[in-house]
């Protein structure tokens, strides 16, 4: 017997993957926090910490097609909007305490995301000691282009990875230079949750993080795979 809601259940959340007509269904996003040494250090914190984790909701995505221009409505409640580009990790096959020599076996494929951050919101949840989720997990705080598998991504993870708005640099480095590498990543983020095919890890922003305005246009790019515009209404 099919089941009965109170309410019609939401569309399941799914990203575009590039050259092909099946769509991604997401299941988490999990977000790894101050994750280049240049980075941590504009945000006052230095050296190797252990790698900790932040989630999002599914439904914070905004899905772009490769060549379109999506759209992010300036979110309530703050007046500083911070960018932070990042390579993101599809994960295909689930598995628990993954180590990390065996991590690649459970990746989908890669694509382009911004974690987009409240960040005066976020300053305050840190000087008071509580969770970051009004400065991380709002409606539309994770745009994201087409995933590309693995096969057809090529070294994503040591490639370049940049950021402009309105056609200026604002973040450039390199996915290599990351403290914990992504299968490290997938090491200690699977000894605290057991990754499910459909998650997400965006796996951390390089320096460079700044405010953007209603307006801005801006176009993330991590090389080899397709550049997300996202422009801010």
């Amino acid at each position: 017997m099919a089941s009965e809601f109170v309410f019609a259940p939401p569309a399941t959340v799914s990203v575009p993957v590039a050259g092909q007509p099946a769509r991604f269904p997401v299941h988490r996003i999990y977000c790894v926090g101050r994750n280049y040494e240049d980075h941590a250090k504009e945000m006052g914190f230095t050296g190797r910490e252990p790698p900790f984790f932040f989630m999002k909701p599914a439904d914070a995505l905004v899905t772009v097609d490769a060549g379109q221009t999506g759209t992010m409505a300036y979110p309530t409640l703050t007046k500083n909007l911070h960018h932070e580009i990042e390579l993101v990790v599809a994960i295909g096959t689930g598995g628990k305490n993954i180590k990390a020599a065996d991590a690649h076996k459970h990746i989908y494929g890669y694509a382009v995301g911004l974690d987009m951050t409240r960040r005066d919101l976020q300053n305050d949840m840190k000087k008071q000691g509580r969770p970051w989720d009004i400065g991380k997990s709002f409606e539309q705080s994770a745009p994201i282009g087409p995933i590309v598998p693995v096969a057809q991504a090529g070294n994503a993870e040591q490639a370049e990875i940049s950021l402009q708005v309105n056609g200026e640099d604002r973040q450039r480095s390199t996915v290599s230079k990351l403290i914990w590498n992504v299968a490290e990543t997938i090491e200690h983020l699977s000894a605290a949750w057991e990754l499910q095919p459909g998650d997400l890890i965006f796996t951390g922003t390089p320096e460079g993080v700044a405010a953007v305005v209603a307006g801005d246009t801006l176009v993330g790019q991590v090389a080899g795979l397709p550049a997300l515009t996202v422009k801010i209404v």
